[in-house]
């Protein structure tokens, strides 16, 4: 087994999801799949989903268009898909100076939301995005987020 694949701690990610749901009030019957894939697998998805080529990080398939809920009134029904690909996360992570496993925390994270409908492609959208993955992600992991490897 690829180094890459055994960095998946799985029981980790699930303990961030449920993190994730706490904090955005999401009901914890909400669903949502996590799924880690191959490079030609990944390749695949992003060529047939968003016509660009070559294997990519992470990529989201948002189903029920959920958005964070409240206390009160926590949002439920189908989140949606998140696809991991550890190889790309590998490099990725060696090249920012941290784990693989942490560089999955951060794809994780970013894909969810992603899933939530936050988006980076105006900077006041990115600064929200980017400030809601960190906080998630240094109060999950007790120190500091690891550095963004996306833009």
């Amino acid at each position: 087994m690829p180094t890459a694949y055994r960095a998946v701690d799985t029981d980790q990610l699930e303990a961030l999801v449920d993190l994730a749901f706490t904090r955005w009030h999401l009901h914890p019957d909400t669903e949502v799949s996590i799924a880690v894939v191959d490079e030609t697998r990944m390749a695949e998805l992003h060529e047939q989903w968003l016509d660009l080529p070559g294997a990519t990080d992470v990529m989201s398939f948002p189903m029920d268009e959920l958005r964070e809920g409240t206390p009160d009134n926590p949002s439920l029904g189908v989140l949606g898909d998140v696809v991991l690909c550890p190889p790309v996360a590998e490099r990725q992570a060696a090249a920012a100076g941290h784990s693989t496993q942490d560089e999955l925390c951060l794809l994780t994270t970013h894909s969810l939301l992603h899933l939530l409908g936050h988006d980076h492609a105006h900077e006041d959208e990115r600064a929200r995005m980017f400030t809601a993955q960190r906080s998630l992600l240094e109060e999950f992991l007790g120190r500091d987020a690891p550095v963004e490897t996306m833009t």
